[in-house]
């Protein structure tokens, strides 16, 4: 680390912002709906907190842990439910909140285990959106910034277990 420079994607003003935004547009939504926020630990739980203080309606929060990393740094393509869903959807509307997206896989995964127990509808909301890296066909419902192939730490997401509470998004550049 100490041979690198911290380049800022994106900024905590820009976050703020732009999670204000989707608070708004997400209590527009789902108006006169039983939403249920899931929230994917461990990389989401920052997101989470700031986007369901600006959602205005009525929202049940649980939280799930799915694994599909192991020890590295690539995925495996196999998801694993490390811990399920402690409450019962089936008839809610829920909104499965995430840090990013990039090749899909888990997200697919969750959609389809929420599905699965019966939700009456199911969203998927991301901070950060890495397309080129997509290898099954999602497209989250509301993002809040899509990003290129980098690797990002901050604002949730991790390096070695550290850098989750730097509250912008950023990458290093070599010196």
């Amino acid at each position: 680390m100490e041979q690198k420079k911290e380049n800022i994607l994106i900024s905590k003003e820009q976050i703020d912002t732009r999670v204000a935004e989707l608070g708004k547009l997400i209590s527009e939504d789902y108006k006169n709906k039983n939403l249920y926020v899931l929230s994917l630990l461990r990389g989401s739980f920052i997101f989470t907190a700031d986007l369901v203080r600006n959602i205005t309606v009525p929202t049940k929060i649980g939280f799930m842990t799915t694994s599909s990393y192991g020890h590295g740094e690539i995925s495996t393509g196999v998801v694993k439910i490390v811990n399920d869903i402690p409450d019962d959807i089936k008839g809610l509307d829920v909104l499965i909140v995430d840090d990013i997206v990039d090749t899909g896989i888990t997200m697919d995964f969750v959609v389809n285990h929420v599905k699965e127990l019966g939700a009456a509808s199911v969203n998927c909301c991301v901070l950060l959106d890495k397309p080129e890296r997509r290898k099954v066909d999602i497209k989250p419902n509301y993002c809040c910034f899509e990003i290129p192939d980098v690797f990002v730490v901050g604002y949730g997401l991790n390096y070695g277990d550290y850098y989750r509470n730097v509250p912008y998004v950023f990458n290093w550049e070599e010196n």
